[in-house]
């Protein structure tokens, strides 16, 4: 068993909430190390609508204080990843029977659109010192006086020990097994946990706006312009006790969201449109609320330790506008000796400084530097990469430059970038997490890919 040196932070889980604290703690001169089980992103963080927003849903409960947060973060955020996040005009059908306009306008300010914000979030924590092991879960952990002893497992099986100052538990749906793993109960805390489904249908129109529906039972469905040529529509909200490794979008919910579309839309959408279906599960805290929409999207950090003992953090509920504040206010809950001042809302995320400000004009000047790049691929990597897409299109002089293409735009390039920058190992970790060109790509074409990756998997399972 390997025996690792001292660490000041141990997080366990690599989702927004867990990368977002890895990075605020290293910029604050702490040693980090995360770990994840599964894929940076890989469940509840990549499983959402994806957008920044404000909380209209939140003012009919009372929850001030975490939309008042939310809108002030929406403007943080533009700011530090200006290629991740984009503003989006909503249209918001309405009649008598549905909420008062002055909500809707009060709620909905601004809305953006969200993508790779985890693995930005992760990236520059790793650039500011905190180390990532990807496929590595906690086995179990122990106080000793003012550390904790932790016992990590690799996907290979191997095992290797850590002491770390602190231990946070941003497991998200997992929360409460780590702290069990940890020898930790948090008395009457709990979670509950909510199930989100998502379709996904060749474009609906023409524009860029997206559109909030109204539902019966008050539930509000997002329609957005995805990828270009499609249409994104979520999201469902239902009770879930299963199997967290087996989270699937079910015929009935995607048939839910069908009928909420043909509620408003001029034609009616049937299920058989649907190009690709997804769900996750999203951890909230057990406030005992009475419906699924009705419990608290606001976060709570449970510390556990006496002064003198090693803490723990647990990070229970959350929403993704707000997870830049959470880490905030999870290292002052810690409150560690040698943690350096509050830094992260001045700071760009990598791949933000944009050519001209914009990501139009930041395309042109990518087509500019390479005549061989048409504009659709230009415009898609700036908006997945930013002002690195020209460090991972490198010396390039011609398409060919770029190794094997596998469809879509996507290169052996590209590929090698984002298997050496971003821990992407297989297929479905490039077509559907770190970009969502499994829409476009065949299986002939998902095939190759498949084979030019196949080295690095069998090379990490050795």
């Amino acid at each position: 068993m390997t025996v690792s040196s001292a660490v000041d932070l141990l997080i366990v889980g690599g989702g927004i909430n867990g990368a977002g604290i890895a990075r605020d703690a290293a910029g604050r001169g702490l040693s980090v190390l995360l770990v994840e089980r599964g894929d940076l992103a890989g469940a509840t963080s990549s499983a959402s609508s994806k957008l920044i927003h404000g909380g209209l849903r939140y003012l009919e409960f009372g929850e001030f204080r975490l939309v008042r947060e939310s809108l002030l973060e929406r403007e943080v955020l533009l700011r530090m990843a200006p290629h991740l996040i984009h503003p989006a005009a909503f249209v918001l059908p309405h009649d008598r029977s549905l909420r008062p306009r002055w909500m809707l306008r009060l709620g909905l300010l601004l809305y953006d659109h969200l993508g790779r914000l985890v693995i930005a979030n992760a990236r520059d924590a790793v650039r500011r010192g905190t180390r990532i092991r990807r496929g590595t879960e906690l086995v179990s952990a122990r106080r000793d006086g003012a550390l904790w002893r932790a016992e990590l497992r690799a996907a290979d099986g191997s095992r290797a020990q850590v002491a770390a100052r602190a231990l946070v538990n941003a497991g998200g749906p997992w929360a409460m097994e780590i702290a069990r793993r940890a020898g930790v109960e948090h008395g009457k805390a709990a979670l509950r946990l909510v199930k989100g489904s998502h379709i996904v249908v060749p474009r609906l129109y023409a524009g860029a706006q997206a559109y909030m529906l109204q539902n019966d039972g008050g539930r509000i469905v997002f329609v957005l312009p995805f990828e270009q040529d499609f249409t994104l529509i979520g999201t469902t909200e239902a009770p879930f006790d299963g199997d967290l490794a087996d989270v699937a979008c079910t015929d009935e919910e995607a048939a839910y969201l069908c009928r909420a579309v043909g509620r408003w839309f001029a034609q009616p959408l049937p299920p058989s449109a649907i190009v690709w279906r997804f769900a996750g599960v999203r951890p909230l805290y057990e406030d005992h609320a009475r419906s699924a929409s009705a419990v608290t999207r606001d976060y709570v950090l449970l510390r556990d330790g006496e002064p003198s003992q090693a803490p723990m953090l647990s990070v229970l509920g959350g929403k993704i506008t707000t997870y830049r504040r959470l880490a905030e206010h999870a290292l002052e809950r810690l409150d560690l000796s040698g943690t350096g001042a509050a830094w992260s809302a001045g700071s760009p995320l990598p791949g933000a400084a944009l050519a001209g400000g914009s990501t139009e004009t930041a395309a042109a000047a990518l087509c500019s530097d390479y005549p061989w790049l048409d504009p659709v691929s230009a415009d898609r990597l700036i908006r997945r990469y930013g002002s690195e897409a020209a460090a991972m299109l490198g010396d390039a002089r011609r398409a060919e430059d770029l190794g094997e293409a596998f469809g879509a735009g996507l290169t052996a390039r590209e590929v090698d970038w984002l298997r050496r920058e971003e821990w992407a190992e297989s297929a479905d970790d490039i077509l559907w997490r770190r970009t969502k060109l499994g829409l476009r790509l065949g299986a002939n074409e998902r095939a190759r890919l498949g084979k030019y990756l196949a080295p690095c998997v069998q090379a990490m399972k050795s």
